[in-house]
């Protein structure tokens, strides 16, 4: 079977800027793009070779053919499908395109076609506590909330808080602490019933301690590098490709960030003295690095958040800066993140699921 018009909606010029490729990502909801030259196949672009590109300060507007990796693997027509196979279960490879002598795209190659079953998740885990702070009030969110905690409220067939926990769970992480204040007593019971065992150990604010200042009650407590994630968000993205780059760039602390467009939809003018116009831009758009939500940091940083004070993160990423550490920020694309803080967020996010 041909799937070349399977992957249509995937094919872009090597023109296209890294912002567009983004924007590409989001609109057919793959991670993956075929990019060509003209009428030839020139390379596939992944999710990561763009999240590497962002790391390095490649600008936004440079076109994808400046960041493609020209080292991947491809199949070749007249190739036998039992060699093709080996490969693509050897190096986990979901999607091969199968190249003519000129390099165009004869077919393309599915983990499901070929194996006809799911492809499995990387065999690598980690086993990193997970600190999951759910104390706020969400506030936000009321009337619902004043019914529920934000964290057990429910997204399809399972509360945001169980769909946090398992992502982290299919990566090896099995220890979680959980930050509690507001209606604690309900969420304490509400996972006691449920028949998936989670091991939660709960610390609770005595009052309203900021974004991080409740997490100075684990120390001693916890020896190696941590999650942290708020309860309300939702990532698309394997944390293990966010450990190993906090890992090689040696960060104190690493926080997942998302490239969120923002679009003035208006004329925006530039005046000059007098107030005479000197330009006009249509509609313009900006594209920010933004906060997620979800963090990891070294043990040691513990030790910098003050005991029963408010403190936010921010507090302590300017403590952190402040005496030359490292600040690393892991970007995503604008759609892999979904946040649950308010009304219309949430709206969607059950619209996705």
């Amino acid at each position: 079977m041909n799937n070349i018009s399977k992957i249509q909606d995937q094919i872009v010029g090597a023109e296209l800027t890294i912002l567009g490729a983004l924007k590409k990502m989001d609109e057919v909801k793959k991670k993956l793009l075929f990019v060509f030259e003209g009428d030839s196949f020139d390379c596939l672009l992944t999710i990561g070779d763009i999240q590497r590109a962002i790391i390095r300060n490649v600008p936004l507007t440079e076109s994808i053919a400046a960041i493609l990796d020209r080292k991947k693997i491809y199949a070749y027509a007249g190739q036998p499908l039992e060699e093709i196979s080996n490969v693509m279960f050897r190096e986990n490879i979901d999607c091969m395109p199968v190249l003519d002598e000129q390099r165009r795209i004869v077919d393309v190659l599915f983990w499901a076609d070929v194996f006809q079953q799911p492809q499995p998740q990387p065999h690598r885990k980690l086993n990193l506590p997970v600190v999951i702070m759910a104390g706020g009030k969400g506030t936000r969110l009321r009337p619902l909330t004043n019914v529920l905690p934000k964290p057990l409220i429910p997204i399809g067939e399972k509360t945001i808080l169980e769909e946090i926990m398992d992502q982290f769970e299919g990566i090896g992480c099995r220890k979680f602490y959980m930050s509690v204040n507001y209606k604690s007593d309900m969420m304490r019971f509400y996972i006691d019933q449920l028949p998936h065992h989670y091991d939660i150990e709960f610390f609770e604010e005595p009052r309203p301690l900021g974004t991080i200042g409740s997490v100075a009650l684990l120390k001693n407590k916890i020896k190696t590098p941590f999650f942290v994630s708020n309860c309300d968000i939702i990532i698309d993205q394997d944390y293990c490709d966010v450990y190993d780059y906090h890992c090689e760039n040696r960060n104190d602390l690493t926080i997942v960030t998302a490239m969120k467009t923002i679009k003035i939809p208006y004329g925006v003018i530039q005046t000059a003295e007098n107030g005479l116009m000197t330009s006009l831009q249509e509609k313009p758009e900006s594209t920010y690095m933004i906060n997620t939500g979800v963090y990891i940091l070294n043990p040691e940083l513990i030790d910098e958040i003050p005991e029963g004070e408010f403190f936010h993160i921010t507090h302590l990423m300017a403590k952190v800066q402040q005496r030359g550490g490292r600040i690393g920020c892991f970007p995503v694309s604008e759609h892999a993140w979904r946040d649950m803080g308010e009304w219309p967020e949430y709206l969607r996010m059950i619209q996705v699921l």
